[in-house]
């Protein structure tokens, strides 16, 4: 246990923390939610405990054995005609430790291609994909570590960018109160090629940290998740022409910048095989939201429904007057169908 903890120490302070938020970095698609259950408490968790694999993504020392033999699909139908998804499978051996391997991609879609002049010449294309090998494992009954690798390609019309990425996580759990806690370092790496030449880029790093717990004789499990504990200004002054710079240090509400860093979550749970869950990300609120009008920009909600062998998960997130995000995920257990079948 002592060096699973000293590595996960050394690892930490080797990560460079930098001040960085969303729009300053390459290979933004790695932040995107992927998970129905995960979008629907706010767009992102480092704590809950369950045998959803999804969670895994989100934090790798949450992948566990109840997630053995798993299957993950999920699809998100975004805005402008782009569209997301990942698929994963977990395995898990006695002693060894719980593996999981995944492919997530974003599809921008097909352009028009043209001259400098006008002139249609053609189509083309941008997708970019990153690769997940996670790692976890128990050091006691309470305690796991995790690591997911995930080497990175960015293809944006005849442009090519290959990377890599790190993410490190830890997780703390105690079934006798229906409590856990999670921390993650995500996304520290280093883009290997440039898209033309140009000067490398800094990934989307970002140091997270939360809290679950369920009630004990009610049923609801609440969430608390903190982002960007790296950085302590992420908000912005905003105009009609746009953004501005960023505000100076003495003209920041403390009140408005804290909630920034915080998403909180909470599920209805009547039954075993049946969740409804809600949250809010006020940064997304406070960036997204009309003057014009009111709007339910920031507000995430879902719902899941379990089985032995498949659970179906569905996260909505709205972020605009314009529209909202749906992600639809499923996990499957085929061992489970085997069985039934025996």
């Amino acid at each position: 246990m002592k060096k699973g903890i000293l590595i996960f120490i050394l690892f930490a302070s080797a990560a460079r923390v930098l001040p960085q938020t969303g729009g300053d970095n390459v290979y933004e698609f790695l932040n995107l939610t992927h998970s129905g259950l995960v979008t629907s408490l706010g767009g992102t968790n480092v704590s809950l405990t369950n045998n959803s694999i999804n969670l895994a993504y989100h934090n790798p020392a949450l992948l566990s054995s109840e997630m053995n033999k798993s299957v993950a699909l999920n699809y998100v139908n975004y805005f402008a005609g782009i569209n997301y998804g990942l698929a994963m499978y977990s395995r898990s051996f006695p002693g060894k430790g719980n593996f999981a391997a995944g492919l997530t991609y974003l599809n921008y879609g097909t352009f028009t291609e043209a001259d400098p002049s006008g002139n249609i010449t053609g189509d083309f294309t941008a997708s970019e994909y990153a690769l997940s090998l996670i790692y976890s494992r128990e050091l006691d009954s309470m305690f796991t570590i995790g690591i997911n690798l995930k080497p990175v390609l960015s293809h944006l019309e005849e442009y090519t960018s290959f990377g890599f990425a790190i993410d490190a996580g830890a997780s703390w759990h105690n079934v006798s109160n229906n409590t856990s806690a999670g921390i993650l370092i995500r996304n520290a790496g280093y883009q290997i090629t440039t898209y033309a030449g140009e000067p490398r880029q800094k990934l989307p790093f970002e140091i997270l940290a939360g809290i679950s717990h369920r009630l004990a004789y009610a049923p609801f499990r609440f969430s608390l998740t903190l982002r960007h504990l790296q950085k302590y200004d992420i908000s912005h002054e905003y105009s009609e022409t746009g953004i501005t710079e960023q505000k100076d240090e003495e003209s920041i509400n403390f009140l408005d910048n804290m909630f920034r860093h915080i998403l909180p979550g909470a599920e209805l749970i009547p039954h075993k095989n049946f969740y409804f869950s809600a949250g809010y990300n006020f940064q997304r609120r406070q960036e997204l939201h009309t003057s014009s009008g009111s709007s339910a920009a920031g507000l995430t909600w879902g719902f899941g429904i379990k089985t032995t062998w498949l659970d179906i998960e569905l996260g909505s997130a709205i972020y605009h007057l314009a529209g909202a995000s749906t992600n639809v995920s499923l996990i499957l257990r085929p061992d489970m169908i085997y069985r039934k079948q025996r």
